[in-house]
């Protein structure tokens, strides 16, 4: 299999046309437009308004007049936005609330003419469908059950590699729990509990993870990452687990104070009446489930949207390789040598060298790909700047382990792999946060990179022409006679770090 069939890279992104989606909630009204209908496509712009559209839809059966107003003003600007981004292909998604409201229709002709195109009002199957194909679009491979918890329901959907079923939606959104027990969240509990016990199939669930959708539980975690002092605030593939995930929810939900929690003034003042009935929602889920995890994900109906417009063959690469590939063309010296150093360093996984589990080999062609993104910084920061960007990074396909693994790999590229190197605090405290093999396997994979660059300066065309192989207790690196005065002092040196980490003994050769 070539490289390019392994990372499926694209032309650069000025050859896309950006797509926009605007989803039309209970809660609120939102604009995302992304680079194209791609495999790692990041969102050029993103706004939403806190509408409420669905606060009185049980009490009224109508959507309140201010909230209206809120939501075609917002339309409004949102096709201005869409026309200054060149968006051709803007699609408009409406949720629970217009779909219930008495007078849901007269709105969509409203919002039709406001955001100049035409409206889809989804049914609750359709937007389980979606949210499960946006799960798919943020994880490789996934496989649990996907939750979305918006103002007005739940969708819920089971999800596996191949394929996706049993998809229900519950009418639990916190807007219409607040409207329907008079914000009385002791009220809700048998309600919330008579629903999940309908849904039957949940029990598919049991032992595998839930995947989390909705601005309600991002808040929540969000919470969650404050009370643990976190060290990343990146919400994609969060993971805590069910137990823990359950009795912070109690917390919540019992909390007297929750205005004045840490963190909660992060969280949005319109929504944060709503996060209470959002932890009830989701401990109750999980009790009746128990699935083994709980992961966030912050793609929902709009991603699945994306997703269901790619060609199969779009849909199919790694989201992850793709991403760091796309990286690699904007910010490294070249993606060449970038793909070269996938290669080169695969040697040092086979014979008698250490193993690798699949998964341990995607994150090393990762890293290499990331590898020289810091090459403009200056030289006493690029491996502090590069560690920040990639923890940080907008990056799907990963958890959080596997990102903090790739942050690390690249910022020992730069600093060296010496463990106690590092004087860096983020640096420190991520370390913690990953297994001892996984952080060894950082310092491998950096001084790898750092032996290459010695060699090769960044440039393609001259590590391919050099060999690494295991002989014995000796790593052995074969250089062309062409390139024999590449051999000295500083290559010597990191090129021993390298063996050292492998336990081998160096041996510089030039080939006859």
């Amino acid at each position: 299999m070539s490289l390019t069939q392994v990372f499926g890279g694209r032309g650069k992104a000025t050859e896309l046309e950006p797509l926009g989606v605007i989803d039309i909630g209970s809660n609120s009204v939102r604009l995302v437009v992304y680079e194209g209908a791609v495999r790692a496509a990041l969102p050029i712009f993103n706004e939403k308004v806190l509408c409420g559209l669905g606060k009185a839809i049980v009490s009224t059966g109508r959507l309140g007049d201010e909230s209206v107003e809120r939501a075609l003003e917002a339309l409004s600007r949102f096709r201005v936005i869409a026309r200054i981004l060149k968006v051709k292909n803007l699609r408009v998604l409406a949720t629970a609330a217009v779909r219930e409201a008495e007078d849901g229709r007269s709105f969509i002709q409203r919002a039709e003419r406001a955001a100049g195109t035409r409206i889809e009002v989804l049914s609750g199957e359709k937007e389980a469908e979606l949210a499960a194909c946006g799960i798919r679009m943020g994880f490789w491979e996934a496989n649990g059950t996907a939750g979305d918890l918006g103002g007005g329901s739940l969708e819920l959907i089971d999800i596996n590699p191949t394929t996706i079923s049993n998809a229900s939606t519950l009418p639990l959104g916190g807007l219409r729990l607040i409207d329907q027990t008079g914000n009385k969240i002791e009220r809700a509990l048998p309600i919330v509990d008579e629903a999940i016990a309908k849904t039957e199939w949940l029990m598919s669930g049991r032992g595998r993870p839930f995947f989390a959708v909705g601005g309600t539980w991002r808040a929540l975690a969000k919470l969650h990452m404050v009370q643990l002092n976190y060290p990343l605030r990146v919400m994609q593939g969060y993971a805590v687990s069910t137990r823990e995930m359950i009795e912070f929810c109690q917390f919540i939900r019992r909390h007297k104070k929750l205005a004045t929690m840490p963190g909660m003034e992060e969280v949005a003042r319109a929504r944060r009446e709503v996060v209470p009935f959002g932890a009830l929602v989701l401990e109750r889920l999980l009790e009746a489930m128990a699935p083994s995890e709980v992961v966030l994900s912050v793609y929902g109906i709009r991603e699945g949207l994306l997703y269901s417009l790619m060609t199969r063959h779009e849909q199919a690469k790694d989201p992850l390789l793709c991403f760091c590939e796309d990286y690699a063309r904007l910010r490294s010296r070249s993606v060449v040598h970038a793909h070269e150093l996938c290669v080169w360093t695969d040697a040092l996984f086979e014979g008698d060298g250490p193993k690798e589990t699949p998964e341990e080999r995607r994150l090393r062609y990762a890293a290499c790909l990331l590898s020289d993104i810091g090459w403009r910084a200056h030289p006493d920061y690029r491996g502090e700047q590069s560690l920040n960007v990639i923890a940080h990074a907008g990056l799907s396909g990963i958890d959080h382990p596997g990102r903090i693994f790739l942050a690390l790999a690249v910022y020992h590229r730069h600093v060296g792999s010496d463990e106690g190197a590092s004087i860096d605090a983020l640096s420190t405290r991520l370390r913690a946060a990953i297994s001892k093999r996984a952080q060894k396997r950082a310092r491998i994979i950096g001084a790898a990179v750092r032996t290459a660059h010695m060699l090769s300066i960044g440039m393609p065309g001259v590590i391919d022409e050099t060999q690494l192989s295991h002989q014995g207790t000796t790593l052995v690196l074969t250089l062309p006679k062409s390139y024999a005065a590449l051999d000295g002092e500083r290559l010597r040196r990191r090129f021993g770090v390298l063996a050292a980490l492998l336990s081998r003994e160096p041996e510089i050769r030039i080939a006859k």
